[in-house]
């Protein structure tokens, strides 16, 4: 989803029985890595965020867990490319996206 020029976003759902914990953490903030663009994720189930994407701690901080909403939000060049790879990769770290 586009909300501006320069600005996608996408939401995500961590799977039943899922919890964003250290593994895929990392995992997901090294293929932030790639990207030039300014990479934040919110938790829209508990209101935490939104936090640096490329940060592992503040990923953890979000308190992601099973059916929980979290919205990645990537602005600036090459935003929509950064919003529709890190969701691939969510889900081949959790299964899925979309509603649980």
């Amino acid at each position: 989803m586009i909300l501006e020029a320069g600005v996608a976003t996408v939401e995500l759902v961590v799977p039943v029985d899922a919890v964003l914990h250290a593994r895929p953490a990392a995992a997901f903030v090294h293929a932030a890595a790639q990207f030039s663009c300014v990479l934040m994720l919110e938790n829209l189930s508990n209101g935490h965020g939104p936090v640096n994407a490329r940060s592992v701690i503040s990923l953890l901080g979000l308190g992601a867990s099973s059916g929980m909403r979290l919205r990645l939000i990537a602005r600036g060049d090459g935003a929509q490319d950064a919003v529709d790879a890190l969701a691939c990769i969510f889900v081949q770290l959790f299964g899925d996206i979309g509603a649980p």
